[in-house]
């Protein structure tokens, strides 16, 4: 994977990412995706490219449980969120909907810079100042549920749940 970092501090709430405000356009996706950080940034969406990567510090998506969050972020076509930590129901809501999230060292990360990422090899090379973060390469069994497009179209493709081919 390969695009440009858009940066963000820490304890990004889930309010920052869908706002609240527009909770009514949770019957209609797409049009809400074109809001998606629109509390933090509000012109991330209308500046990002499908396959970028959203940067930021710890506790990102913090607040409810709604899934809508990162369902948004990746209807919106953010490639993976990198982030120190995750609050644990985001974590897995977007894993759940297919959306990469890696917990990383985001310091060598700036706004605008461009990243590779090799998840089978478990590095990220910043192709603009050259550093190169280690992080923990994902097992097999993730990649195929992200591969799927997350844990609901995972079984409608397998059947149930397997956690081995």
């Amino acid at each position: 994977m390969r695009g440009k970092a858009f940066k963000f501090g820490d304890n990004i709430s889930t309010d920052h990412i869908a706002p609240g405000r527009l909770y009514h356009l949770r019957s209609n996706l797409p049009e809400f995706a074109k809001h998606v950080l629109e509390d933090a940034d509000e012109t991330f969406a209308s500046r990002m490219k499908k396959g970028d990567f959203v940067v930021a510090g710890s506790n990102f998506g913090l607040g409810s449980s709604r899934e809508h969050a990162p369902l948004i972020m990746k209807i919106a076509g953010v490639g993976a969120v990198l982030a120190k930590s995750f609050a644990r129901i985001f974590y897995r809501n977007a894993i759940n909907i297919g959306l990469l999230a890696i917990e990383c060292d985001t310091d060598s990360i700036d706004d605008g810079d461009e990243l590779e990422l090799d998840i089978k090899k478990g590095i990220i090379t910043n192709l603009t100042n050259g550093t190169i973060i280690q992080i923990e390469p994902l097992p097999p069994v993730m990649i195929k549920l992200l591969n799927d497009g997350g844990l609901v179209e995972h079984i409608k493709k397998n059947g149930d749940f397997k956690l081995t081919d």
